[in-house]
């Protein structure tokens, strides 16, 4: 990503570099060490980051210049030598200085969750809108640590025209460039946000439905969005396997035309340039009619992931009577008592539904429930056609739930499920 200025060369992630990956344990996490660890290490493999090593410190007294405590340090810079590993991953927030004093102590790369979630996105994001927010959201967060990333900060510029002086320092030409540039990004991303809306706005007025697919990254979600549309989106094992949001058309008990839309999954601690810079993207999520919230039930923090994945929607704006889904997937990945248990649970709930979307049990339960949901406001209308009307009798099965129909001479009466709205759109049809 150009920013009008050249960053050193080693301030990015090195794809196939080894590095360690380690958790500052600060206290008050709903996750243990593990768990962080795990889904860290995931993150860093994410983007062909080799982890020889994971390490859970425990911090009682947070260190302003480094974080961690010196034999904490003397450690790792000993597990750094032996793993021969030329990256560190902090699974934490670190400030410039901390970030530059440990990079120096350890004599290795340093990056922490924020810059490793920032590289992911840098290198996933296929749409020119998904590179805008990336970009914007990396510049933000580079804002902040020009003391660390640029080595000529230093040098001074001489005085323009008659003025003279000592002129800038290199650090504030560079900040200068970097909100002159993120100043240009947030116009062309409030251009995407008015076309999207456009967009949003002719949708509204078919008026089609839009279901949302969220949750964890790696719940799933891509996965389900295949089986429901019959799409190819990408679908791996892999955190932040979708970046930028996919629209299909889908059909729907009761419903003839819906519109699913796959998302970026969430994760703990999502960077906060990012929730800002990924607001555009999310608008379909917080207009969205229905959300289904994809769970991964086989994992064993999906309690806590579910909860991180609610803050996130609140943090964005979806409203708190939108209707949500929970699809507990994954149920392939249970068995025994686990998956009985699961399930009894599932069907007590008018909210969820358990299901596989990798073999596709359970997912014609999620279609009906989500039929119903769409449906929940229709009426049963009776209307007579002309028997030879047959562009009508095709709009009410398009468009409403034909429940029965009878032949009377040369006209035919329908019983039609179908929404006010779709009732008026019928009657006025032509007009």
């Amino acid at each position: 990503m150009s920013t009008g200025f050249e960053r050193d060369r080693d301030d990015d992630v090195t794809r196939g570099a080894r590095a360690i990956v380690v958790y500052p344990d600060l206290g008050g996490s709903s996750r243990d060490a593990d768990a962080r660890l795990e889904e860290t290490a995931g993150l860093a493999e994410a983007i062909g980051v080799v982890v020889v090593d994971r390490v859970a410190l425990r911090v009682r007294t947070p260190r302003a210049a480094t974080l961690i405590g010196s034999g904490q340090i003397e450690e790792l810079a000993t597990r750094a030598r032996m793993e021969e590993a030329a990256l560190i991953v902090v699974d934490g927030s670190l400030t410039p200085i901390q970030q530059r004093n440990l990079e120096t102590a350890l004599e290795a790369k340093v990056i922490d969750r924020t810059g490793l979630i920032l590289e992911i996105f840098g290198e996933r994001a296929a749409t020119a809108e998904g590179r805008l927010q990336v970009e914007l959201a990396h510049l933000d967060y580079q804002s902040g640590r020009l003391v660390r990333s640029w080595t000529h900060l230093e040098r001074q510029r001489g005085g323009f025209g008659f003025l003279g002086g000592p002129g800038e320092t290199q650090i504030e030409a560079d900040r200068r460039l970097i909100r002159d540039r993120m100043a240009r990004l947030r116009r062309e991303l409030d251009q995407v946000t008015r076309t999207r809306g456009l967009h949003r706005e002719r949708r509204q007025r078919a008026p089609w439905p839009v279901v949302a697919l969220v949750g964890y990254t790696n719940a799933g979600k891509s996965t389900l969005f295949n089986r429901l549309t019959g799409a190819h989106v990408m679908a791996e094992d892999l955190l932040f396997a979708t970046l930028d949001p996919t629209l299909r058309q889908v059909s729907l008990p009761g419903v003839d035309k819906a519109i699913l839309s796959d998302t970026v999954g969430f994760v703990s601690e999502l960077p906060t340039q990012l929730v800002a810079a990924f607001k555009a993207t999310l608008e379909e999520v917080v207009s969205a009619d229905v959300l289904i919230h994809v769970r991964d039930v086989a994992h064993p923090d999906s309690a806590a992931q579910k909860a991180d994945v609610e803050a996130v929607l609140a943090e964005v704006g979806v409203a708190e009577g939108t209707p949500v889904i929970e699809a507990w997937n994954k149920l392939d990945l249970l068995d025994g008592e686990a998956r009985d248990d699961l399930l009894v649970e599932a069907q007590r709930r008018a909210d969820v539904v358990a299901l596989s979307a990798l073999t596709g049990e359970g997912v014609e339960t999620l279609v009906r429930h989500i039929g119903d949901l769409l449906t929940q406001g229709h009426v049963r209308y009776t209307l007579t056609l002309d028997a030879a009307d047959g562009a009508a009798a095709a709009w009410l099965h398009a468009h409403g739930e034909v429940l029965d129909s009878e032949v009377e001479d040369d006209r035919i009466v329908y019983e039609v499920r179908m929404s006010p709205a779709d009732h008026e759109r019928f009657l006025t049809r032509g007009a």
